[in-house]
């Protein structure tokens, strides 16, 4: 019994042999005569040079953004053009985000964002459209946060405060990139004023729409802050920013699906008391307070949408040494459809107005006796309507949007100066990477 259990085992291992040389056969066929293991070190070698490498095993590194480029034409009354560049409104951008686990239920993490500002859109009037800034790089987002599943999230760094878009983030369809709340005073805000074929004391469009972001009421920007996200309740969530020299803002976001119908509104509040960086006060020694509220309601099955909004800046500084209430305002609505017409992906057509009663914070060199260089008030239109067709297998939208814009203004000795109407049409792209 014993000899018989050897050779069976030696045939056992002669016919293993065998199968493993055949097994490698037909992959020594399938090479051609070339060498399998250069093949794939060159194709290793390939995939390093194009792929992100982190500094560290332990924290992600995720690279996105888009490009948003289009072409503008506009028509003041008096001169017609078309300009071509980076769309303003949400320019071009490369982000950097990580995060690292703790413990279970607790992160860190980090976000980076650059603007790639090739040839910004905001900074184009009737006489050029180029500017300092074309071909530059703008610092958007620089912060690192800690986060738990229970308590929320606290972000320190070059962050959007609570007031931070917060019109334009309750826009539940696909026109937010593309013409959201602040979407008209971005499109033409550094065109001159033209009343009569004539400038207006050389004053821009920005410098008749009030607002510390974009020339948009209640919104702010990003600042150095501190911000705390709290943890989403019943699709609550609480939210609360403060920067030095002193900025500080509390928002509440509620975003649900109720029945038929998706929802999303956003209010908050805030004040602004840094004079180095933000332009609500026509005076020296700002102190603004900001206040918006803004939602969506969306029916699923048909698509059929609005969205709207009002919000409003208090300069308190103006109050105090005109005597005046000093309060800017803006309210706006949209109403369209958003379905899935072609295969490629959703079709979103709307239509909007938007009104501003505000005044200029152009000149901030007058004082309690001199209030007189300044427009005092002024009374703003906007009427807009367009297309936006996502390509979904290419992250890719394409939109078309016309946009008219007229109005009044007065001065200080309450006289009315009706401006020429803007007319404007945007068509571009925002493809994301």
């Amino acid at each position: 019994m014993k000899s018989v259990f050897k050779l069976s085992s030696s045939r056992m291992a002669l016919v293993a042999a065998f199968g493993l040389a055949i097994g490698f056969t037909p992959a020594q066929a399938a090479d051609l005569g070339g060498n399998c293991c250069a093949d794939l070190e060159e194709r290793v070698a390939e995939l390093e040079a194009t792929t992100a490498r982190k500094g560290n095993r332990k924290v992600s590194l995720t690279v996105s953004g888009w490009v948003n480029e289009a072409v503008f034409m506009w028509d003041d009354g008096t001169e017609r053009n078309a300009y071509i560049g980076t769309n303003s409104l949400e320019q071009s951008r490369v982000r950097f985000t990580g995060e690292a686990q703790i413990a279970p239920g607790y992160s860190a993490g980090y976000t980076l964002e650059i603007g790639l500002v090739g040839h910004a859109s905001n900074k184009w009037d009737q006489n050029s459209p180029s500017s300092s800034s074309d071909n530059t790089l703008t610092v958007r987002k620089s912060n690192w946060w800690l986060k738990s599943k229970d308590y929320g999230k606290v972000t320190v760094g070059l962050e959007g405060t609570a007031m931070y878009h917060i019109l334009d983030d309750a826009d539940g369809a696909n026109t937010r990139n593309f013409s959201d709340a602040e979407a008209p005073a971005v499109a033409q805000g550094s065109f001159l004023l033209r009343s009569g074929g004539a400038g207006v004391n050389g004053l821009k469009w920005s410098d008749v729409l009030r607002g510390v972001n974009n020339g948009t009421d209640g919104q702010d920007g990003r600042r150095n802050i501190v911000r705390y996200d709290s943890p989403t309740i019943a699709g609550f969530t609480a939210t609360a920013s403060w920067g030095e020299d002193d900025i500080w803002a509390m928002a509440l976001t509620y975003k649900n699906t109720i029945g038929d119908f998706n929802l999303l509104g956003k209010v908050g509040y805030g004040q602004n008391s840094d004079e180095t960086i933000s332009n609500c006060s026509k005076l020296n020694g700002q102190d603004c307070e900001l206040f918006g509220a803004a939602g969506t309601i969306m029916h699923v099955p048909t698509g059929l949408y609005v969205y709207g909004g009002y919000a409003q800046n208090h300069d308190k500084t103006e109050a105090k040494i005109s005597g005046t209430e000093a309060t800017d305002s803006m309210w706006f609505i949209q109403g369209g459809i958003e379905q899935k017409w072609i295969p490629l992906g959703k079709t979103t057509v709307f239509g909007e107005y938007r009104h501003d009663d505000g005044g200029s914070n152009l000149d901030k060199s007058f004082t309690a006796n001199n209030l007189s260089g300044y427009v005092h008030n002024s009374s703003l239109n906007f009427v807009g309507a367009g297309v936006v067709q996502n390509i979904e297998p290419a992250a890719l939208d394409l939109y078309v949007i016309y946009r008219h814009a007229d109005g009044d203004v007065t001065n200080a000795a309450a006289e009315s100066v009706k401006l020429d109407a803007f007319d404007m049409v945007i068509m571009g792209a925002l493809m994301r990477f």
